[in-house]
């Protein structure tokens, strides 16, 4: 009797224990289901992110001005001018075949104004294209290229070149055409994009930039009379043929010294137009933050006596710069007085939104052959402190 009454309490133990373990099996099986799932949606999301993210508009245009180039060359026919763009890091620009066709000598303006001798190292029969080498831009890091990029009509994009010689002009546009082919000045232009950009003279070599990917897509070439439309060269079709030139070039078999007529004599108002260039350039980079970029503007005395940190401390907080009524004025000694007027907007340790306004002269002059920024001086004029701005009455609700 004794043993029967102990059976049965001890019979219903292990029934719930048996019960309690199978539950919590239930239960983790569950918990571990949905926490897979939850994993799976976060992959889900990552894998279907772009591979090429989108980017800003003005940080596209300011990192592709640093690698486009202005072209000038010279020959028994006279002197061209025209566009073209670093592409890898050996110093090789490509440009268009008809910027270059019969020169004696070439020469390449960079962004921040240098000009250096060029060499070129290949030149299409038909097709309008061209590479010219300049051991001074080794191992610059260029733009990405896209060379299997397919274009879709409306496609945004950006052509960048020196239309007329206003060195690194921006035009907005879309892809508004495709599969183009005509013949031009004895070169064919097969498949080729038709832009809503406008491609004048001084634009033909300049890249073609696919807004959403900030990546080079096609070579700017050709335009319309009336400038409404212009004709791109997919970058597809001439990568493989350019990336031949460059791995096939030998420094020491190219002449980069080339005929100096273009550069014996400075013309005073491309001086002065020069000048203005460079100052607007600078401002640009300070406006986008690249501080390195307009240090390396600057004369070296000037970066003698002051250091990049230093240099930097004195724009970083700043939160935007507005330039107005430059003006140039030509010295002896091939210097040129920049002077303008500046607002320069920050925040205070106080929190204070300030506008200082600011009269700058700038004396811009070659050293080692190089135009640079070679001193400046400014003035404050006066001060306008702005109210803070007002926050939203959910914000105090809050």
């Amino acid at each position: 009797m004794k043993q029967k009454h102990i059976f049965w309490p001890v019979t219903l133990t292990i029934i719930l224990i048996i019960l309690t373990i199978f539950g919590m099996i239930l239960y983790f099986q569950k918990w571990e289901q949905n926490s897979l799932n939850v994993s799976n949606e976060t992959a889900q999301l990552v894998k279907e992110q772009p591979s090429d993210t989108e980017q800003d508009l003005t940080t596209i245009i300011h990192e592709t001005q640093k690698f486009v180039v202005q072209i000038e060359a010279e020959g028994k026919y006279g002197q061209t001018t025209g566009s073209g763009f670093i592409y890898n890091n050996k110093g090789d620009v490509i440009t268009n075949a008809h910027v270059v066709e019969g020169a004696d000598s070439i020469f390449v303006k960079t962004s921040d104004a240098r000009t250096y001798p060029g060499a070129l190292i290949g030149v299409g029969s038909n097709q309008d294209i061209a590479v010219i080498r300049v051991p001074q831009l080794v191992n610059r890091n260029p733009l990405p290229i896209n060379p299997t990029f397919e274009a879709d009509l409306g496609d945004e994009i950006i052509a960048v070149g020196s239309p007329f010689g206003f060195q690194n002009t921006v035009t907005l546009g879309i892809i508004s055409g495709k599969n183009r082919t005509f013949s031009v000045n004895g070169y064919e232009y097969e498949d080729v994009y038709q832009i809503s950009a406008s491609v004048s003279q001084g634009n033909s070599g300049g890249p073609l930039i696919h807004v959403p990917t900030g990546k080079i897509i096609g070579i700017n070439s050709a335009g319309t009379q009336n400038g409404s439309i212009g004709f791109s060269i997919p970058i597809q079709q001439v990568y493989d043929l350019v990336k031949m030139w460059s791995d096939r070039a030998d420094n020491r078999e190219l002449d980069f010294d080339g005929y100096t007529s273009l550069y014996e004599n400075i013309d005073p108002n491309q001086l002065k137009q020069d000048a203005q260039y460079i100052v607007n350039y600078f401002y640009e980079s300070l406006q986008m933050r690249d501080y390195f970029n307009a240090y390396a503007l600057l004369g070296s005395q000037w970066q003698t006596h002051t250091t990049y940190q230093q240099f930097r401390e004195n724009y970083v907080h700043l939160t935007n710069i507005t330039v107005r009524n430059i003006e140039a004025k030509l010295m002896e000694n091939n210097r040129v007085e920049i002077s303008l007027n500046a607002d320069y907007d920050l925040r205070k340790q106080d929190q204070t939104f300030v506008t200082e306004h600011y009269q700058i002269k700038m004396t811009v002059g070659y050293e080692n052959d190089q135009l640079k920024i070679l001193d400046s001086s400014q003035k404050l004029l006066s001060t306008t402190v702005h109210e803070p701005p007002e926050q939203d009455n959910e914000d105090h609700n809050e």
